[in-house]
């Protein structure tokens, strides 16, 4: 057999003789295969037992469904890596499939990242926090949690119950009186010695426990403590014991929102309609529910819940530590497979414990995985009525603006400065899923602006967002993506504008359009400006016209807000930088040590010289800056 496939043969018998190639040295061990097209990216990733066995069943091409016949004609290369076990090969395939997306696979695209609750442990009173990101801190950490106000929840929660701080290190450093918490009962005001160590310290205790899901424990442990307190008279001790009592029984109810039967699980269930499928994923832990959150993988219209169910549980483990127990609304192939990979991820993180995966018929389990899939056909139902809607504001932009098909991706730029200073520009996206927030872009001006020379920024963000997708077409794999229409907010100059900077770059694809406000500045009566027509309007209670006003909109908030952020950093930070001698890590001290730029700017030059990591020439310095007219003795 020759090594090279018949240039001659039609393509899918071009893809069978690269894969008759490569299985000549392939193989009998468990791994992973790569099917790889022209450009080198994946088209497919899957995971065999024995890689020979399984690779050559994509050779019967007459066995294969239409889509895989397609995979084959389009592959011209094939990578393996083989691992010791099947188990370890279906890990490596979650992994590859979430990173590389190749586009015939099962595909979880979730590229948040998941709140998690941390009691810290490097300080003399630990604090309760919401947490996101490398565990770089020494804490135990609980979760994770479906969102941040899942989290928010419980964080409130147990400041009710077991009065922990939440304050930063900083702040707490910085206090000399209980702040509102105190006073509302939701912290023990730890920073200004209201409570010991040692009974803060049996705080930190009962909250771990109730954290680790033993909540009955530490309520019987209040209750005696409680008739104690009564005992003794103490009962202004023992009323907020009761309190602290009401607080954990009202975080303890039990329903079938959160059900005593789970301690640490996940409930997981599809839903599939018209060829869709959502996955609705309940996080328990500790006995208490954690949140819920909607997934939407992308697949082939042919696949069944079974087969999303198990690609979407694989890959959406391959970041996070799995619990002991997932129950399912279906069966699963290869159940027994997957849920013994799970126990090696688990055991990654130091669980080491057996992960459990069960599809239950009665009682209280099954009652939470109904509810669970209820929630996912609820979901899949709302979001094919927002696509349906969606769908029908394209067709209405492709109408009015005279487009050969619905635009995919509509891109729409604005600029935001305070005369010159702070400039940005923006572009934010929207398409057959509204606004595509992963694609938005910041752009910090770099060129000198000339106060109110818009026209000069706009010229700066096309020429970077275009030149950059130019050479990416050129020199890289991949279809960089390419507007159907750009909207610019403003008129026929800001239109001839665009439109010059991009014939500069030999960009002639794209649909421009101009929206600008009437003379009188309301909204719903905006002129829209298209080379080659007059301008003209549409009529005010048009949703076309309402879709592209907040097209417009959006961008405009998002020029605000970015440039807002960037001008508080640098008011956070530039005058401390125009210090001489304040380098990183001095400046590190005084925030630290002053809480903000402004408390570094109102001390007084005994506080600057006792302020840690500051030696006096630099206190001096500091001081000297901020009151110019102030008199400051030299050295010694």
């Amino acid at each position: 057999m020759s090594d090279t496939p018949d240039e001659s043969a039609p393509p899918v018998m071009r893809g069978v003789g690269v894969i008759e190639t490569a299985l000549e040295t392939m193989p009998l061990s468990p791994g992973v295969y790569r099917m790889l097209d022209a450009k080198g990216e994946a088209l497919y990733v899957g995971k065999a037992r024995a890689l020979k066995k399984r690779v050559v069943s994509y050779t019967q091409i007459a066995r294969l469904p239409e889509r895989l016949r397609r995979m084959v004609s389009e592959t011209v290369s094939m990578e393996i890596v083989t691992t010791h076990t099947e188990a370890e090969a279906l890990l490596l395939e979650a992994n590859l499939i979430k990173r590389l997306k190749p586009r015939y696979n099962i595909v979880l695209r979730d590229d948040k990242s998941y709140p998690w609750l941390v009691l810290t442990e490097d300080h003399d009173y630990p604090q309760i926090a919401k947490h996101r990101g490398a565990r770089v801190r020494k804490g135990s950490y609980y979760g994770p949690f479906a969102s941040a106000w899942a989290v928010n929840q419980t964080v409130t929660a147990m400041q009710r119950v077991f009065l922990l701080r939440s304050c930063t290190d900083t702040v707490f450093n910085t206090r000399n009186r209980p702040c509102l918490l105190h006073q509302i009962r939701r912290c023990s005001a730890p920073c200004v010695e209201r409570i010991s160590r040692e009974d803060y310290a049996g705080l930190v205790d009962q909250a771990k426990t109730f954290l680790s899901g033993k909540g009955g424990a530490v309520q019987a442990a209040l209750a005696t403590e409680m008739e104690a307190a009564a005992e003794t008279l103490e009962f202004e001790r023992a009323a907020a014991i009761r309190d602290r009592i009401r607080a954990l029984t009202t975080v303890q109810g039990t329903d079938i929102i959160n059900p005593a039967s789970l301690t640490d699980a996940d409930v997981i269930a599809a839903w599939q309609i018209a060829g869709q499928s959502c996955v609705q994923v309940f996080f328990f832990r500790g006995g208490r529910n954690n949140g819920n959150r909607a997934f939407f993988p992308a697949h082939a219209k042919g696949e069944e819940a079974p087969e999303v169910l198990a690609a979407f549980i694989a890959q959406f483990y391959d970041d996070k530590p799995p619990p002991p127990l997932v129950l399912l609304n279906h069966p699963m192939p290869e159940q027994d497979l997957i849920a013994e990979a799970l126990t090696i991820k688990a055991n990654s993180f130091g669980g080491g414990k057996r992960v459990e995966i069960a599809i239950p018929q009665r009682g209280e389990k099954h009652a939470v995985v109904a509810h669970a899939e209820l929630n996912a056909r609820e979901a899949l139902e709302r979001k094919l009525a927002e696509s349906a809607g969606q769908a029908k504001l394209l067709d209405g932009v492709s109408e009015v603006f005279g487009l050969a098909a619905p635009p995919a991706r509509i891109e729409v730029y604005d600029n935001s400065h305070i005369m010159g200073t702070n400039a940005y520009g923006v572009m934010i996206v929207g398409g057959a899923e509204g606004f595509i927030k992963s694609a938005y872009r910041k752009f910090s001006i770099r060129g000198a602006i000339t106060p109110g020379d818009d026209f000069a920024m706009m010229r700066e963000v096309l020429e970077r967002r275009f030149g950059r997708a130019l050479r990416e077409e050129k020199e890289g794999p991949g279809t960089p993506s390419w507007p159907d229409v750009v909207l610019i907010d403003g008129g026929a100059g800001q239109l001839s504008a665009v439109r010059g900077v991009l014939e500069e770059l030999g960009v002639d694809d794209v649909q421009l359009v101009g929206i600008a406000k009437g003379p009188d500045r309301d909204a719903g009566r905006e002129w829209f400006h298209m080379e080659g027509r007059p301008p003209f309007q549409l009529p005010p209670r048009d949703p076309t016209l309402y879709y592209l006003q907040r097209l417009r909109d959006e961008a405009h908030r998002f020029a605000i807000t970015t440039h807002r952020a960037g001008r508080s950093k640098t008011l956070v930070t530039s005058e401390l930088d125009e210090i001489a001698g304040i380098g990183p890590s001095r400046k590190r001290a005084l925030l630290n040590h002053f809480g903000s730029a402004r408390g570094v700017k109102q001390a007084g030059l005994q506080d600057l010289e006792s302020a840690p990591g500051v030696s006096r020439e630099i206190a001096r310095r500091v001081y000297a800056h901020f009151h110019p007219g102030a008199h400051v003795a030299g050295n010694a």
